[in-house]
C-alpha cells in the first residue's frame, strides 16, 4: 500500500481530492497524461478557492467535485462508466462534520450529481434519495439535462469492449474531495457513475454514509474509492473514523489498519483521501495507482 501523509498547512485549511483508483482506463489511454493533471489541478483551485476566502469545507468540496463532474475524463457526471444497457446511473454523497448527510443514487437528470446530494440533505428529511425525477430536480434549482447527455464515445467504446471481450466490470473510477477549513469544520464529497458495464441498478459505496463517504467534526473527513462492494462490506470510511476516535490511533496508522483488515483480506483494491481537524492529509491507495491532489507546502501535487 502507498501511503502519504502531509503535514498541516500554514493557511488553516486543507483540501484533498481524487479522481479514482487503479490507473487510466485502458481503454481511454490515448489520452495524453497532463489533460488529467490539468482536470485533477482546476478541481483542487476550485475548492482551494472556496477556503482560501474563508468559506466553508461544505462548499469546497462541493467546487471541487462538480469540477471533476464536469470533466469527461473522470467517472462521474458527463463521462461516467456505463451500465450494460449503455445508460449512465449516477451516485453521489455529501457530508458534513456536524453528522448531516445527503445522497442521490441512480441519478438520471441532474447535471452535476453532487449538487442533487447537496439539495437533499439540505432540503428533504431523507438522507438517500434513488433516481430523483426532472421535475424534483428542476424544482431544486439545479440543472437538468437529459440522460443521453451524460455519454460520450469514449465510454462507449470502452462499454462495447468490455462486454466483447466478456471482462469482469471494471471497479474503479470515483471522484471525491475532504476538506477542513479556517473554523476546524470538515465534510466531504463523492461522485460516481459506477463499474463499466454494471446491472442497471446497481449501487456502489459512494453514496452510502459510512461506506465510501464520512465526515465527522473533530475527527476526520474520508472520500474513498475503488471497488465498492469491499467498501461496503468492511464500511471503510466510518472504520477509520472509529479507529481514529474511539482507539485514538493517527490518521495515518488506521488507514492502513483499516485498508489491511476490509480491503486486503477480501482481495479488494482502492483508496481514498482523508484529513484531519488540523489540516493532516493522508492519501493512500493499494491499487497500482491512484488519480489524486492536495497541497504540499507551496506546490499542488498530482498523483496521475
Amino acid at each position: 500500500m502507498r501511503l502519504i501523509e502531509l503535514a498541516p498547512p500554514a493557511g488553516g485549511y486543507a483540501l484533498a481530492l481524487h479522481g479514482g483508483a487503479g490507473g487510466r482506463v485502458e481503454e481511454l489511454s490515448l489520452v495524453e497524461q497532463g489533460a488529467y493533471a490539468e482536470g485533477l489541478t482546476a478541481a483542487h483551485r476550485a475548492g482551494t478557492a472556496v477556503l482560501a476566502s474563508g468559506g466553508d469545507a461544505l462548499d469546497a468540496v462541493c467546487a471541487a467535485v462538480e469540477v471533476l463532474e464536469d470533466d469527461p475524463l473522470f467517472n462521474a457526471g458527463r463521462g461516467a462508466a456505463l451500465t450494460a444497457a449503455g445508460t449512465a446511473e449516477l451516485d453521489a454523497c455529501v457530508m458534513t462534520g456536524e453528522g448531516r448527510a445527503g445522497a442521490v443514487a441512480a441519478s438520471r437528470y441532474a447535471r452535476n450529481p453532487v449538487r442533487a446530494a447537496r439539495k437533499v440533505m439540505e432540503e428533504t428529511r431523507a438522507v438517500l434519495l434513488v433516481d430523483p425525477g426532472e421535475e424534483r430536480i428542476a424544482a431544486w434549482g439545479l440543472e437538468t439535462v437529459d440522460a443521453d447527455w451524460f455519454i460520450t464515445p469514449a465510454r462507449q467504446r470502452q462499454l462495447a469492449d468490455v462486454q466483447a471481450r466478456a471482462l469482469e466490470p471494471a471497479r474503479h473510477g470515483t471522484v471525491g474531495a475532504v476538506a477542513v477549513d479556517v473554523r476546524g469544520r470538515l465534510a466531504a464529497a463523492t461522485s460516481t457513475g459506477g463499474m463499466v458495464g454494471q446491472n442497471e441498478g446497481r449501487i456502489g459505496d459512494s453514496p452510502i454514509v459510512g461506506a465510501g463517504t464520512y465526515a465527522r467534526d473533530g475527527a476526520v473527513a474520508i472520500s474513498c474509492t475503488g471497488e465498492g462492494e469491499a467498501f461496503l462490506q468492511g464500511v471503510v470510511a466510518a472504520d477509520i473514523a472509529a479507529r481514529v476516535r474511539y482507539l485514538g490511533q493517527s490518521l495515518g496508522a488506521a488507514v492502513e489498519a483499516t485498508v489491511t483488515a476490509e480491503l486486503d483480506t477480501r482481495g479488494a483494491i482502492g483508496g481514498l483521501v482523508a484529513v484531519r481537524p488540523d489540516g493532516s492529509v493522508v492519501v493512500a491507495h493499494n491499487s497500482p495507482a491512484m488519480f489524486a491532489a492536495f497541497q504540499d507546502g507551496d506546490r499542488v501535487v498530482t498523483l496521475t
